[in-house]
């Protein structure tokens, strides 16, 4: 069945990551400081989806190498999250299709719309002409931000992504992911002057704003980093959060703030009954000032 499925969707023209679509992210556990997934109370604790039928666990695996997770919502058609390691960049933007995930859509799904669960490309083809402003794939995990190409390439999959306003996307987020990468460049070195960095990018489903009537346009979108800090031998951490809006000519620039700030933005927008721990094992609260 699983066949029918892929030789279905292939008629639209769709391209697929070999991902899984797991129980416990204990599989990719690599991508999360210590090997512990953040706990976000209602939505994933102890690394388990507290709604399986909603929250889908995904290692991300392309060339048959893991790249990096995600907590999906089926439900909205978006990220939660996507979760990195950061160790240096590589250049240039892959040109590449979009990739789907088939292991997000029931066996029957050849018999119905091909992606049920999830975004596909058509639903930014078919944009709602109310929308105001132009949406665009916004990544989670920025093909900017991966150490070489083939990672790069896996980043674009719409399970690492969300509809962002283009002057958003491609306005101040762009250029706050850009300097996000060069002060982890720069701080996030180990004593073996090793760049490494744990990063979460996720995103704040809005009320009742979608895109092609199905697909939610986030509120909101956030990023934190931690690593340790070689030059003052302590972990260090920087959050961003921002409105996901159509910035027009009116660009804001997007400021770093504490760690602890943004898991009380999070425990706010998410209505959860205590406060996100997006770190486990070493102390993430000391604020990198640049």
């Amino acid at each position: 069945m699983r066949f029918l499925v892929v030789s279905t969707l292939l008629v639209f023209g769709f391209s697929f990551i070999k991902t899984e679509v797991v129980n416990s992210f204990s599989t990719c556990s690599d991508f999360f400081l210590n090997g512990q997934p953040p706990v976000i109370p209602g939505i994933l604790e102890n690394s388990v989806s507290q709604d399986n039928n909603r929250y889908k666990l995904i290692c991300q695996k392309y060339q048959n190498a893991y790249k990096f997770a995600t907590l999906y919502d089926t439900q909205k058609k978006i990220p939660v999250f996507s979760a990195y390691r950061y160790t240096g960049s590589c250049r240039g933007r892959p040109r590449i299709p979009w990739m789907i995930e088939p292991q997000l859509e029931a066996d029957d799904a050849a018999m119905r719309e091909p992606c049920v669960n999830q975004a596909f490309p058509g639903d930014y083809w078919a944009q709602n002409a109310s929308t105001s402003g132009n949406l665009t794939r916004g990544h989670f995990f920025p093909s900017g931000h991966a150490a070489d190409s083939i990672t790069a390439e896996s980043t674009f999959t719409l399970t690492n992504t969300a509809p962002q306003y283009d002057s958003f996307n491609n306005g101040s987020w762009i250029k706050m992911e850009k300097t996000v990468r060069d002060t982890m460049n720069s701080d996030c070195c180990d004593n073996s002057k090793n760049i490494s960095a744990y990063v979460l990018t996720g995103a704040v489903p809005s009320n009742a704003n979608l895109l092609n009537k199905r697909v939610n346009i986030p509120s909101s979108m956030w990023t934190v980093f931690c690593c340790y800090n070689s030059k003052t031998s302590t972990w260090v951490s920087q959050a961003h959060w921002a409105d996901n809006k159509d910035e027009q000519n009116e660009e804001n620039p997007i400021n770093a703030k504490p760690l602890k700030n943004l898991q009380e933005f999070m425990q706010e927008k998410y209505l959860s009954v205590s406060v996100p721990t997006l770190f486990h094992g070493v102390d993430c609260s000391k604020f990198l000032k640049k």
